[in-house]
């Protein structure tokens, strides 16, 4: 089963508009399950039984260009380092969630004018959409930074959230992005498959298998327009529901009743050893898997 999850959220306790109660019940009432509230440099945790609650803050490092400072999802800690101020890097911060017994994921790169150079080792992931960013600037897609991470040797999964500042409001900044989770409603279940990366993230579309065998990679999801495999140079692949649009080293397997596709199959990656499947629902809503190692020969780069 997916748990739908929102990993990055903001009350009053730090800088942003909604009480505490409030933002649970948004999400509680939009049928999230589980609600992580990431206020800086602090825990808030309001009792509830509407969903499932995980500890957690937002912790800050230092960084040599504007905006000065880089910042960390710590999903699943208790306590907060002391002194209550910013890491000297990234790897310090990320190293100090993992001893904590957190989770770490690394928030808005984009955003944070993050290259690939600064991403340190022992990350659970990155968000891939920060929908506060995007909607608010333009800046909260990281796909093509994850992409150049990935073609470095580092292979992360991806999450998308909200970073929901004011999701109270008529016009606010949350149900943007969220994490499918494969998990039981449990704190120990979640943090454990968000450590396993068995989890998607999403605006709308349901990622619900991915299958590689030695020839190729078979996809099921919700309805999709498309179905892409991400990778390096020369090697992504996709496959479209209109026939009017070309496809590309791939096949739709199985169709709706709309001619949507709910399954397909796409080739390996020809020279990268790597690749992360996305999936694109009619409207714009979008799904992405987390980069995964592809075993296998490889064609040299001519």
């Amino acid at each position: 089963m997916f748990l739908r999850c929102q990993l990055h959220s903001h009350t009053t306790a730090s800088d942003g508009l909604p009480e505490p109660d409030a933002l649970v019940a948004r999400y509680a009432d939009a049928g999230f399950d589980v609600l992580a509230i990431t206020d800086h440099w602090g825990i808030t945790l309001p009792a509830t039984d509407r969903l499932l609650l995980l500890p957690a803050s937002e912790l800050s490092a230092d960084l040599d260009r504007a905006p000065f400072e880089a910042e960390v999802l710590a999903i699943g800690i208790d306590a907060l380092p002391e002194p209550r101020a910013a890491f000297p890097d990234l790897a310090a911060c990320v190293d100090w969630i993992r001893a904590a017994g957190g989770v770490p994921f690394l928030a808005h790169p984009r955003w944070s004018t993050l290259v690939p150079a600064d991403v340190p080792a022992g990350l659970a992931g990155l968000e891939v959409l920060n929908g506060g960013c995007e909607v608010q600037q333009g800046n909260g897609l990281a796909d093509a930074f994850w992409d150049a991470v990935s073609n470095t040797g580092l292979l992360l999964p991806g999450i998308a959230t909200d970073d929901a500042h004011d999701a109270c409001s008529p016009a606010s900044d949350s149900l943007i992005g969220w994490t499918n989770v494969a998990a039981e409603p449990t704190r120990e279940s979640v943090l454990d498959a968000l450590r396993r990366g068995a989890f998607h993230a999403s605006t709308g579309p349901v990622l619900e298998s991915v299958e590689i065998d030695a020839d190729g990679i078979e996809v099921r999801c919700s309805p999709a327009a498309s179905v892409l495999l991400a990778s390096g140079p020369w090697d992504g692949c996709a496959v479209n529901a209109d026939p009017a649009v070309i496809d590309h080293r791939g096949e739709v397997l199985d169709r709706d009743a709309d001619g949507l596709i709910t399954r397909a199959r796409l080739g390996l990656p020809a020279h990268s050893a790597w690749g992360r499947v996305e999936v694109r629902a009619p409207g714009g809503g979008r799904a992405w898997g987390g980069a995964m190692a592809l075993d296998g020969p490889r064609a040299p780069y001519v």
